[in-house]
């Protein structure tokens, strides 16, 4: 027998709470204000937020577009072999060798969050959960539903502080300093400099970045922290209009003119080959749990392992069995400069981890 009902009395995250720990198998349709959303669950685990096949909306290819993974070339042949074939979108992109297993998982968990993300926030809406609706496919990603939901949760948090530095759509967006070789800036956050000029809004520039919403808002938001980039004014109406604010750069700046010249030869090499060569010339600076982003990587890994003692009653034998059972993916064990050292106690009921500097 379905379960159905109202988003007022249930919201999405009691929902999937429930279907977690029932350790339920099927599928979760969410509806919401013309929108609809699958969530299909495995022995209380989620596996998928998109329909099997190749629908028009797919989340999935969406996302790998918006990524820019995917080029138009390839997206016409992947659509036009599906109508042939009838086969799955993930079948298709590891068969026809676009993406190996590991860097589909990725951009799978990536995408499934970010639809969490988005449905956790529907107050009103239907929902209809129906067991004989299953993942027929082998799952390459299988989220925890309380970690998921964790994670959904803080990011919500997270945009909402982002959004009040970032509210206004409107607002151009300048580079304030090159980046620092040394500096550890991800490749998405490095080709951001590419679109921020001075000339285009927030708005072009989230529609234009090879990442989700929350993911592009979480990198201007640090590079402003940073003062790698800057507010430099607000586009009204039609033609863009630089108001220059007092701190700002002046317009007229030699040394300003300077650094645009070295924006537009950063922008031109290569992003692989920039990361190789800093790191060779520049090494990272040893790995400190002072450094934020490494505390934060320190906590997750962290609360993987009390989740993974939740799930299993004991403490895992290796660091690497969080990342086969899918707490955590292989780039969250290693940290720039240094390596975690995970000791478990022999009975498996307590541990320590601290960080080494490699």
């Amino acid at each position: 027998m379905a379960l159905q009902g109202n988003l007022r009395d249930f919201s999405a995250t009691e929902i999937l709470q429930l279907l977690g720990n029932q350790r339920k198998t099927g599928c979760l349709t969410l509806e919401h204000a013309g929108q609809r959303q699958g969530v299909h669950v495995l022995d209380g685990r989620i596996v998928s937020t998109r329909m099997q096949g190749l629908a028009k909306d797919d989340p999935l290819f969406a996302f790998l577009q918006k990524i820019h993974r995917l080029s138009d070339e390839q997206v016409r042949g992947i659509v036009s072999i599906q109508k042939e074939s009838g086969r799955d979108l993930e079948d298709l992109l590891l068969n026809g060798r676009y993406l190996d297993e590991e860097e589909l998982a990725q951009y799978l968990e990536r995408q499934m969050l970010d639809d969490l993300m988005r449905v956790t926030r529907w107050e009103e809406g239907v929902y209809r959960f129906d067991p004989h609706m299953r993942w027929q496919a082998r799952p390459l990603v299988q989220l925890g539903i309380e970690a998921t939901l964790m994670e959904a949760a803080r990011r919500g948090d997270e945009r909402r502080r982002y959004q009040e530095t970032l509210r206004d759509p409107q607002l151009l967006l300048g580079v304030r300093d090159l980046p620092d070789p040394t500096d550890e800036l991800t490749e998405e956050e490095r080709e951001l400099f590419g679109i921020i000029d001075g000339q285009h809004t927030l708005a072009e520039v989230v529609a234009a970045a090879p990442l989700t919403e929350y993911e592009t808002y979480e990198a201007l938001h640090r590079l402003i922290e940073s003062n790698w980039i800057e507010i430099v004014g607000r586009r009204d109406g039609g033609a863009p209009a630089v108001a220059a604010r007092p701190q700002m750069r002046p317009a007229a700046s030699r040394t300003s003119w300077l650094r645009e010249l070295a924006l537009v030869g950063l922008v031109l090499v290569s992003i692989a080959g920039l990361r190789v060569a800093s790191r060779t010339l520049f090494p990272p600076p040893p790995a400190t749990t002072d450094d934020v982003f490494v505390a934060a990587q320190l906590r997750d890994v962290r609360f993987a392992l009390e989740l993974y003692h939740r799930e299993h009653g004991a403490f895992p034998m290796r660091l690497e069995q969080l990342v086969d059972d899918r707490w955590l993916s292989p780039a969250q064990l290693r940290t720039p400069g240094g390596m975690f050292l995970y000791h478990p106690r022999a009975d498996l009921e307590a541990y320590s981890l601290e960080l080494e500097h490699s």
